[in-house]
């Protein structure tokens, strides 16, 4: 880096033409088939000249922002000028610099050119650059520099194991995209007026399986779709995936297939790990490793869960091993201690949250089933007999696996059953504890005791603790914090 004004690279313009004629004929096709009940020649008159001016100003706004941006890269500070109509000018301390991102979606790709983001772990946009397009070696230079690490890995900690994408359908991706492709089969027929003919074609279909059959098809059909639809989001995010540690103390992850990402952690920015067992992951002896550091992904990064993953979900002995090797342990926090249980009262409360939140589900149906349609109270006692049962197996096995222990350097917390997360957090990047106690859980004896930090989601919870019990925990975790309030008895 030369100190010298630079310009992002004029290929964005083909970027934002290329990009623009997508969201044009996104727009133009429904238009055209909503207007083609006059005729064809009408719908392309009105549609194609709205087009054209779609691209035109994209293109427009593109050359003018390209035209008015520029930054550079000092030896103490990263600056960056832009704005069309207002201004701006932010500057960033290179000595306050953590990560730099370097992401390049598939329009990117095809020019050779990448975004590089800039953060100082600020949690607002005020600690962020964002340099887009520039070439690529220019982003792989631009990393480099701000963080002075080595171009090449020192050692690799993980490469992708093609067989990992068996554990991409057991997660709540496949039956939210499941639904979402339902829906937007009958979306697409609407742009057709064929909405109702859908519809009807689907209740002479499944007429003769009843309403219980007819339910289970379209089940069983969404979750085929969903599974589907969650192999190829695992092939997107996950592919050519490798994690490095940089020579310098720099941790690397490399993913994606069309968009790719490579992420940069600052391992004097780490402050533990959270290991991430989603209840069909964990059926199936899998876990993810997230980061817990400072500096990581702002409010506004739209994949932050994927922003501080350092494994995606893989056996639970490879995610122990990368774990305790990102970590410089030589066995992960998260086995080298005997987690101490909870108290029966806090099973208690696990199961009526269980049973009050099937009820919460079932009242509305029961209610419109008596003011509206019988078939409802019939859909209320079917979901009921299916959910009451899951949702006690659920509360038991969340109690289970309450847990907490100190071990080393960590504190380590596990709580959750649809989401298990058991997080080793470093006693020094604790800044200090939350006790909050709800009516109920002082009639019970019980707490949740908040180790506040800096890193990851701010605060990691050990819930449901007997009050002295967690009191104690706390302040041996961080000795001479809590002593002053505490009353020994």
């Amino acid at each position: 880096m030369t100190g010298a004004w630079e310009r992002l690279d004029r290929r964005g313009l083909w970027v934002s033409a290329a990009f623009m004629t997508g969201v044009a004929i996104l727009a133009g096709v429904p238009t055209a088939i909503g207007l083609s009940d006059i005729s064809w020649a009408v719908a392309l008159a009105w549609t194609l000249p709205g087009a054209a001016v779609i691209v035109a100003a994209g293109v427009i706004a593109e050359w003018l922002r390209l035209r008015v941006t520029r930054y550079r890269v000092g030896p103490d500070r990263v600056e960056l000028h832009t704005g069309v109509l207002v201004r701006t000018r932010r500057s960033l301390q290179r000595d306050r610099i953590r990560t730099v991102d370097v992401v390049a979606d598939p329009l990117l790709r095809v020019f050779g050119l990448v975004a590089v983001r800039i953060g100082t772990g600020e949690q607002a946009d005020d600690g962020t650059v964002k340099l887009s397009p520039v070439t690529r070696d220019t982003g792989d230079a631009l990393r480099r520099a701000l963080l002075s690490r080595a171009a090449s890995p020192a050692s690799s900690l993980a490469v992708l194991d093609p067989a990992w994408i068996r554990y991409a359908p057991l997660s709540f991706v496949g039956p939210v995209l499941g639904g979402s492709a339902l829906g937007g089969v009958l979306n697409v027929a609407d742009w057709f007026g064929a909405s109702a003919g859908v519809v009807d074609w689907a209740i002479d279909l499944l007429g003769g399986l009843g309403l219980i059959g007819g339910i289970a098809v379209l089940t069983v059909v969404a979750l085929v779709v969903g599974t589907i639809g969650a192999l190829g989001l695992w092939v997107e995010f996950w592919w050519s995936y490798r994690l490095d540690r940089e020579a310098g103390g720099t941790l690397r992850v490399r993913r994606g297939l069309f968009t790719t990402r490579s992420i940069s952690i600052e391992e004097d920015r780490l402050r533990g790990v959270d290991l991430i067992e989603p209840i069909g992951s964990r059926l199936a002896g899998a876990a993810r490793v997230d980061a817990v550091a400072t500096g990581l992904a702002t409010r506004t990064e739209k994949d932050k869960a994927q922003h501080r993953t350092l494994l995606p979900a893989a056996p639970r002995a490879v995610a122990d091993r990368v774990a305790a090797d990102v970590l410089r342990e030589d066995v992960s926090p998260t086995m080298a201690v005997r987690l101490s249980p909870h108290p029966v009262a806090a099973r208690g409360r696990r199961l009526r949250w269980a049973l009050a939140g099937v009820a919460a589900f079932e009242v509305p149906l029961v209610v419109l089933g008596v003011l509206v349609a019988e078939v409802l109270l019939h859909l209320a006692w079917i979901t009921a007999v299916v959910a009451v049962p899951i949702a006690v197996l659920l509360a038991l096995d969340a109690y289970r696996g309450l847990g907490h222990g100190l071990t080393g350097g960590y504190l380590v917390a596990r709580s959750g059953s649809v989401r298990r997360s058991t997080v080793a957090l470093q006693r020094r990047g604790i800044i200090g504890w939350t006790v909050r106690q709800s009516i109920f859980q002082r009639r019970a004896g019980l707490a949740t005791i908040r180790a506040t930090t800096a890193a990851g989601a701010g605060a990691y919870a050990i819930r449901d603790v007997g009050t002295s019990t967690g009191l104690d925990v706390a302040d041996e975790a961080l000795p001479g914090l809590l002593t002053p309030f505490l009353e020994r008895t």
